[in-house]
């Protein structure tokens, strides 16, 4: 089978969105197409260090260590960059797991899929990449899904309101909104978000509230 640049494979409770607090297999692939100004992986791309693996090494390594946990979250990086991401995730599907598919907005989601839990970054301002959203992606999401906002000051904020509501976000899939750490105290976010009287969710990133991976 096909191999994929590898960041790093690591076990742990999923820290945000639709599968929040399970025990999860996180497959980090490296490389990535973008550069946010708040990028809390840079290790993940760039000239840092990386593994190629074949795929039939990280699925024998689920099979041998993990196989009683369905979770795989797929993540970088951005993992659509990587062509073999694809036979990955057709080859977990066949295993009956349950995928979640972390990305950052700016490739097609027509290739994944439908099974695939789909959560998918829009950038806003304070990253510096909001000109690379790619919103005909919106189509591709259902309830399962997810929409994730990084909210860094109160300009993200607003962008981020607006395009819920220019798309109708809420509507048919799930929407996120987390403070940019360290730059935006949660509880104004918090309130912020209360304000709107939208059904739109708060989100702190689990894992470092915890102090694991």
């Amino acid at each position: 089978m096909s191999k994929l640049k590898i960041s790093e494979i690591f076990f742990s409770l999923q820290g945000e969105g639709p599968l929040i607090g399970y025990p999860t297999l996180f497959v980090r692939l490296f490389g990535c197409n973008l550069n946010c100004s708040w990028c809390d992986t840079p290790y993940a791309k760039g000239e840092n260090p990386y593994e190629e693996k074949e795929i039939s090494e990280i699925i024998s390594f689920w099979k041998k260590n993990f196989s009683s946990i369905p979770f795989i979250t797929i993540t970088g990086g951005e993992p659509l960059i990587q062509s073999s991401v694809y036979n990955l995730i057709d080859a977990f599907l066949k295993l009956g797991c349950t995928i979640a598919l972390e990305t950052n907005g700016s490739i097609s989601l027509d290739k994944v899929p439908k099974e695939v839990i789909k959560v998918m970054d829009v950038k806003t301002p304070s990253s510096k990449m909001d000109k690379y959203n790619l919103y005909e992606n919106f189509k591709f999401l259902t309830k399962k899904d997810a929409v994730k906002f990084v909210i860094k000051d109160r300009e993200d904020f607003d962008f981020a309101i607006d395009i819920v509501e220019k798309f109708y976000l809420t509507y048919y899939t799930q929407v996120f909104l987390s403070p940019a750490y360290p730059f935006l105290d949660p509880k104004i976010l918090a309130n912020w978000i209360l304000e709107t009287k939208k059904p739109i969710r708060f989100q702190i990133q689990l894992h470092k509230i915890v102090g694991i991976k």
